[in-house]
C-alpha cells in the first residue's frame, strides 16, 4: 500500500519530531528493518550525550531509539482500541490483535485491512464479515492503551477475557530445539539490536528453527504481530512453539491460548495468573529461558532429551 506508507511515515515523523528534538536539532530516519518498508521506518537517530560517573565530560552523538506511534483500531467505522505500537508489521498486528482481543474467530473474518492518517497517529480500518461485525457492536468495548496495555478498557472483572482449552495434543519439544531457537533470537531481533528497547516475540519450528519473529515497544503488540503474521501463513498451531522476550503475564497466555498454540517459553518469570491460566489451558509454560537453563512451570512431561522423542 504505497500511499499507506506515506501516509505512515509523514505522520511518524510528525510524532517524532515533537516528542524528540530538541530546538535546533534534526534527527534522521533509519533504514527499516527486514519486516518493513523504507517509507514506513521503526526507529530514529536521536541527538544524546553519555555521561560516566567516572569521567564528567558527556560523551556526544547520536543513538537509535524506537519510534512509538499511536494506533487505533476501527471496525465498522467505530473505534475498539488505541495502542502505542512500533508502526511496523501493522496488518499483522490488525489480524493478531482482532484475533486474540476476541474481535474475531477465524482469520476469514476480515474482508480487508486499510491504514488511514488521523492527526496525532495512524488508523486502522477492518472491515469485518458482516455476521462478525453485528457481534462484535454487540459486544462493544472501548480500549485505551498506553504501550499495549493489556487490561485498560475494562470496567468489569466479568469482562476479562478468558480462552478456551486449545484443540488438539501439545506436540513434545526436544531440550535442543528449544536452546537452538534461544541461542539465535538475539540475531533475529534487528530493531532490538539497534534500540536495545524493544520486545520480541518468535515462532520456532518443532527443531527450533526460527521462522517469524516480530519486534515491537509493547509485549503485547509483539505477540499480536507475530500471532497475525502466522494467521496470514496459516501455520499449522500444533507445528511449533512461540518465544517472547519479556515476563510471562497472563494477557500474553491467553493470546497463545487464543490463536491455539501449546507451548510458551518467556525468557522472564510467569506471574501468579498467569501459571494458573497456563494449568487451566494446558499449556506448556516455560519461563527464566537462558541459554544453559529454562524453568519448567506446567508441560515437564512434553519435553525430551532427544530430538527424535
Amino acid at each position: 500500500m504505497p500511499g499507506d506508507h506515506k501516509v505512515a511515515e509523514e505522520i511518524a515523523g510528525r510524532v517524532r519530531r515533537s516528542a524528540l528534538h530538541a530546538p535546533g536539532e534534526r534527527s534522521r530516519s533509519f533504514p527499516g528493518t527486514s519486516h518493513d518498508d523504507p517509507h514506513h521506518p521503526t526507529a530514529v537517530d536521536a541527538p544524546m550525550a553519555v555521561l560516566s560517573f567516572e569521567d564528567p565530560a558527556p560523551l556526544q552523538g547520536t543513538r537509535a531509539i524506537p519510534s512509538e506511534v499511536p494506533v487505533n483500531l476501527v471496525y465498522g467505522g467505530i473505534p475498539f482500541a488505541v495502542m502505542m505500537t512500533t508502526p511496523s508489521d501493522l496488518e499483522d498486528f490488525a489480524m493478531g490483535f482482532s484475533l486474540t482481543e476476541g474481535v474475531i474467530q477465524d482469520p476469514a473474518d476480515i474482508r480487508g485491512i486499510r491504514m488511514e492518517p488521523e492527526e496525532n497517529g495512524l488508523r486502522l480500518a477492518i472491515d469485518l464479515t458482516p455476521d462478525r461485525l453485528h457481534e462484535h457492536l454487540a459486544r462493544k468495548r472501548a480500549l485505551s492503551g498506553r504501550t499495549g496495555c493489556g487490561l485498560c478498557g475494562i470496567d468489569d472483572l466479568a469482562a476479562l477475557r478468558q480462552a478456551r482449552v486449545p484443540e488438539g495434543t501439545a506436540p513434545v519439544i526436544a531440550l535442543s530445539a528449544i536452546r537452538s531457537a534461544l541461542n539465535n533470537l538475539d540475531h533475529e531481533q534487528a530493531l532490538n539490536e539497534r534500540t536495545h528497547a524493544v520486545h520480541a516475540a518468535a515462532w520456532a519450528d518443532l527443531d527450533g528453527t526460527i521462522r517469524f519473529v516480530r519486534e515491537d515497544v509493547g509485549r503485547h503488540n509483539a505477540l499480536d504481530k507475530l500471532i497475525g503474521a502466522l494467521c496470514r501463513a496459516g501455520t499449522e498451531r500444533g507445528d511449533g512453539f512461540i518465544v517472547v522476550t519479556s515476563r510471562c503475564s497472563f494477557e500474553l497466555v491467553e493470546k497463545v491460548a487464543a490463536f491455539g498454540a501449546r507451548t510458551l517459553i518467556a525468557i522472564s518469570a510467569p506471574t501468579s495468573l498467569a501459571l494458573e491460566r497456563a494449568r487451566l489451558l494446558d499449556i506448556t509454560l516455560i519461563g527464566i529461558a537462558r541459554r544453559d537453563s529454562i524453568t519448567v512451570f506446567h508441560g515437564l512431561e512434553r519435553l525430551a532429551y532427544q530430538d527424535s522423542l
